[in-house]
């Protein structure tokens, strides 16, 4: 049943939406089409938190939605999308969808073409099945997300078995949303979550790898994979973390996930995502060297990239597939800790070599050292040496 909730009720500033989001919704409304802002950005200015991104859902066939803006391009097959371009920043503008929301098939095409209602039911939870009709200030709510996001309550739309089966992704983000806003779960999710989980392997693996690197720039990080870990989907989409995370005495991952997020929150720079994901891969490859050297042997920085390359296959493989450009600069800051630090007592000679991205391995090591306050003495020079360079 439709309900629409005024300013009074919603208390959404209109000074506290994109004006670029506006602008397009301005435009497609003014030419006839049924505009709103849909989704994330609903949820979030609803919570009083900042959007990261505005999303916009119309009338408006893709074809139609780039005739009207120059600086649009239309993206997606499984789900044709149109971008329209602002400097940096990207609006995405979608039409709305239909769909059976109780046909359990995994979704391979989502381009049929619906009202808002239709589209509203076949989104994955109540709070981000909410409209908002700027130029009204109005909230548009068909799935009582509204209700859940005042309580806090995350809730699946439809039957959560059925909606997980269609699409395995939402799993994870069920467990995104709990860990940024820290919402009460709905039992029935929560089950059908730990009945369903081993569908996740039927998602795509890029889309599952932009997920994570997402939550491992959200500042809620730890959060998000100690739950991945305590639900079980941890042990199908990285079978050798899950590994380390439930036998290693010290959980090195999880403490430089914390800090990571703790970095996030102070700093208005970003760490890269090569960095980040070094957080979850360098415990696994520092253990895996010092076993290797445990006869007192040292490895030359040949040998130590050769073993970087191996262990980024084994942690990730055999399901998520991490861009080639990405695998170079992740070795990179793996075999560069062997650089930067003293090894089998040899004196670390502080000169800068010409490799791309250097950096990286020095603002990992940064990173690591506030977990091991000695390494700050060693850190000390290499950031001397990057300012003269």
């Amino acid at each position: 049943m439709k309900q629409v909730y005024s300013k009074e009720n919603h208390q959404i500033p209109i000074d506290g939406v994109d004006p670029d989001a506006l602008y397009v919704i301005k435009k497609l409304q003014s030419q006839g089409h049924t505009a709103y802002l849909v989704g994330g950005s609903v949820r979030d200015l609803l919570m009083g938190v900042e959007p990261k991104d505005y999303d916009v859902s119309t009338s408006a066939r893709p074809e139609e939605i780039r005739g009207l803006f120059k600086n649009c391009y239309i993206i997606g097959r499984r789900f044709r999308l149109a971008h329209v371009r602002f400097g940096d920043k990207i609006i995405e503008v979608s039409t709305f969808r239909s769909g059976d929301p109780e046909n359990e098939d995994l979704i391979v095409r989502d381009n049929e073409f619906g009202t808002p209602e239709e589209d509203a039911l076949r989104r994955d939870f109540t709070i981000n099945g909410l409209y908002y009709d700027p130029f009204t200030e109005t909230v548009i709510d068909y799935v009582q997300g509204f209700e859940d996001a005042q309580k806090r309550f995350l809730r699946v739309i439809g039957t959560a078995h059925v909606r997980f089966k269609q699409d395995p992704v939402r799993m994870i983000r069920l467990v995104k949303f709990q860990a940024r806003f820290q919402l009460n779960v709905c039992p029935h999710a929560h089950t059908a979550l730990l009945d369903c989980r081993g569908e996740i392997l039927k998602s795509s693996p890029a889309r599952v790898l932009e997920e994570l690197l997402r939550m491992l720039e959200s500042g809620s990080s730890f959060s998000f994979f100690k739950q991945l870990s305590d639900v079980g989907l941890l042990q199908h989409l990285i079978p050798t973390l899950s590994a380390y995370c439930e036998y290693a005495e010290e959980n090195v991952v999880f403490e430089l996930l914390k800090i990571a997020d703790s970095l996030h929150k102070k700093s208005s720079s970003r760490l890269d995502r090569c960095v980040l994901l070094s957080v979850i891969v360098y415990p696994i490859f520092e253990r895996h060297i010092h076993i290797l050297q445990k006869n007192g042997s040292y490895f030359h920085l040949g040998r130590i990239e050769n073993e970087a390359y191996f262990i980024i296959e084994e942690v990730f493989a055999p399901f998520l597939e991490i861009p080639k450009r990405m695998v170079g600069t992740l070795a990179m800051i793996l075999t560069s800790q062997y650089r930067l630090r003293p090894q089998a007592n040899k004196p670390v000679r502080v000169k800068i070599p010409r490799i791309p991205d250097f950096q990286l391995a020095i603002d990992f090591l940064y990173l690591e050292s506030h977990l091991r306050p000695t390494l700050k003495s060693v850190l000390e020079p290499w950031k001397k040496a990057l300012k003269l360079r």
